[in-house]
């Protein structure tokens, strides 16, 4: 991501496998019930599921949806949800999601992380996910876990004291992109560590993309979902079946977007915006709801 607040947009990088895979690969399950513990140091013994949501206030479903983490602007008439960068404030009135770099580390700002906390290669490189000159972080073990999430949560702290009702933490997929250093049992130990946190903080916590992780979205605490190109992609339905339809949608092309109202247009909130998602005035600047 170039600078904070813009978007992985159309680059879901979703590994399109079928969940009972992921488990069996990761956990040696044929079901996704859950691991007996996580590699590397992993959080094995832990309390096998965060806070529940039960506190916490859940986005309206099917409701008027625009993404903002380009850049904020008066939301458009209808809208009742808005996701905005964490450096924006709220809009006033509306359910406020607020986005979060939490797997990588902006462009420049793998600097700011201690070395130790960047994922290394067996040559000692930083890997990186090209596509957004982005640096991987290092939640390959409980203790790396803890201190990277350590400071997320000083970002999601901030969301809370702004207003903000959500966080959507991004690039739950970057084990994807890791060359095989990271596993999706590290993912979903990561953002159990987020989500409860976040709940704690009285914030709802979102999945971003990661389709094949969505059934376990209860183990993780995860009380919603942000799909990027679902509709594009044919992974609508297993989100909004993971979600019981909470489930906001953004597709980047007409065609997505057409396929994402045809089967969900009723159930689910979904806008057509564009790559950049840029603000109204830019000549790239594209909103449509149909």
């Amino acid at each position: 991501m170039p600078v904070e607040g813009v978007p992985r947009a159309g680059g879901r990088g979703t590994a399109a496998v079928v969940l009972t895979t992921v488990c069996a690969a990761v956990w040696g399950l044929t079901s996704c019930g859950g691991p007996p513990g996580a590699r590397n140091g992993a959080e094995a013994g832990s309390t096998p599921s965060p806070t529940t949501s039960a506190t916490v206030e859940l986005p309206p479903p099917h409701a008027g949806f625009d993404y903002q983490i380009g850049g904020a602007y008066p939301p458009p008439a209808g809208v009742r949800i808005v996701s905005r960068d964490r450096t924006a404030t709220p809009a006033p009135g509306l359910y406020n999601i607020c986005y979060v770099n939490a797997f990588q580390a902006q462009p420049g700002a793998e600097k700011s992380w201690p070395a130790d906390l960047l994922l290394r290669d067996t040559n000692g490189e930083t890997v990186v996910d090209d596509d957004w000159d982005e640096a991987l972080l290092d939640i390959g073990t409980a203790v790396k876990r803890k201190r990277i999430a350590a400071r997320v949560s000083e970002w999601i702290d901030g969301c809370a004291d702004k207003g903000f009702d959500a966080v959507e933490p991004d690039n739950y997929d970057s084990y994807t992109r890791s060359d095989g250093l990271l596993s999706a049992a590290d993912a979903t130990a990561f953002i159990t560590l987020l989500s409860r946190h976040a709940h704690a903080r009285g914030l709802a916590i979102g999945q971003k993309n990661t389709v094949e992780l969505a059934g376990l979205r209860k183990r993780a605490g995860l009380d919603f979902a942000v799909a990027e190109e679902c509709g594009e992609y044919d992974e609508c339905g297993e989100y909004a079946e993971a979600f019981d339809d909470r489930v906001v949608v953004i597709e980047y092309t007409d065609s997505g977007l057409r396929k994402a109202r045809a089967a969900f247009g009723d159930r689910l909130s979904i806008v057509r915006r564009d790559v950049e998602v840029s603000t109204p005035g830019s000549a790239d600047y594209v909103r449509r709801t149909r």
